[in-house]
């Protein structure tokens, strides 16, 4: 009796020392921004690097933006569960005499309760006519992501 009480005991002990397995943030699939934008990454290379499309959302305000390409890469899963990310956006507008793009620099997050929410830091920069409006070409701002399910 005194052997089968060790062996229960050591077995709950055992159990609780054991960490569960980190669930893995991937970035492929559709995401939604907290401004509405959607993003689809559909391409899922094995160096970690990325291609999709991306769609701003109405808080964009503009209706010449068109669902633009976008090229990133990831820091390796299988280094870490919750990946470092880069993308860049080259706008495609129906006017062809602006242009803008935006790089995304940020991270992927598992939460406890398993969603995946990508938190990022992005900068706009538009063309400028001259260098004197250089100082008006670049926009700064943030986005959370979550998985469109």
């Amino acid at each position: 009796m005194g052997s089968s009480t060790f062996a229960l005991v050591l077995a709950l002990a055992l159990v609780a020392c054991v960490t569960p397995v980190e669930r893995k943030c991937l970035l492929s699939g559709s995401w939604r921004s907290d401004t509405g934008c959607r993003m689809v990454v559909s391409v899922l290379g094995k160096d970690g690097s990325f291609s999709g499309s991306y769609l701003p959302g109405p808080a964009a305000g503009d209706s010449e933006i068109l669902t633009s390409p976008l090229e990133g890469s990831q820091q390796d899963t299988g280094l870490v569960p919750q990946p470092i990310f880069s993308f860049t956006v080259r706008w495609w507008l129906q006017d062809s005499e602006t242009a803008r793009t935006t790089v995304f620099l940020g991270q992927c997050y598992v939460g406890t309760n398993g969603e995946e929410t990508l938190h990022a830091l992005w900068l706009l920069r538009e063309a400028a006519k001259s260098p004197d409006e250089d100082w008006k070409a670049t926009r700064i701002g943030t986005s959370i992501f979550t998985r469109i399910k």
